[in-house]
């Protein structure tokens, strides 16, 4: 993790120029939508990973309160520039700084890949919520595409290509059935699991508009070819 705290507070500077343009809005915009629609509106709601606060700032627009937690420190520190009003904190997911029964609503969008105990966060996941409180992630999934992403990377990396995202991270990208058993081992009840995000950022732009038409076909007929799997559950009532 020391590796992806690094990384990311070299790039927290360009990090939103990722996310500026028509192609970056649409794709973050679309994640955050699926995301947003698993959860409870006008909660108080953790965003884990949260970067420079993109979904703190969109789940408090449509209503809600808002914290954020990230490894990095740059990221944290663009987040509170963002969202003045909502806290942001540096630290880790396997051992949260909070009390039990705390939020509503937890989120981590793009972030749960670089998670190297998965078990460790989802069970800091429960402990945090409060009974009836929902999660989701959304995060890479693992399909015929992304298993060239990681040698990619890794060549970007030796080249020192300065993008967010490049280099090796030992990220994990999970199927379907690996994540939800993952949530259900934690605790969690009435997990779904589904895919989104076919039409992915660093697609060329002719490509990348192509993807974006066939998008909703793909993920409603064709789920296994996109790029990211959200998954969501909920914390038992007591």
């Amino acid at each position: 993790m020391k590796k992806v705290q690094q990384h990311y507070d070299e790039v927290a500077d360009i990090y939103d120029d990722r996310y500026d343009g028509s192609r970056g809005k649409y794709y973050h915009g679309h994640i955050s939508e699926h995301v947003m629609s698993l959860l409870p509106k006008g909660g108080f709601l953790l965003d884990l990973g949260c970067g420079t606060g993109l979904f703190v700032q969109r789940y408090v627009e449509e209503g809600g309160l808002a914290v954020g937690l990230d490894i990095s420190p740059g990221m944290v520190r663009h987040g509170r520039q963002r969202c003045p009003e909502s806290g942001f904190c540096v630290g880790t997911a396997d051992v949260l700084p909070f009390k039990d029964a705390t939020f509503d609503a937890l989120a981590s969008l793009l972030a749960f890949s670089y998670v190297p105990d998965a078990e460790g966060m989802l069970r800091e996941c429960y402990r945090v919520l409060k009974p009836g409180g929902r999660i989701a992630v959304c995060t890479l999934s693992r399909t015929v595409f992304t298993s060239i992403v990681p040698i990619a990377y890794q060549v970007g990396e030796k080249v020192g290509l300065k993008k967010v995202g490049v280099g090796h991270f030992d990220e994990h990208y999970y199927t379907n059935s690996e994540i939800a058993g993952l949530f259900r081992e934690a605790g969690f009840t009435d997990v779904s699991v589904g895919r989104c995000s076919f039409a992915h950022l660093n697609l060329a732009d002719p490509v990348f508009n192509l993807a974006r038409k066939v998008e909703p076909i793909i993920e409603e007929r064709l789920p296994y070819l996109a790029y990211n799997v959200c998954a969501a559950g909920k914390k038992p009532e007591e």
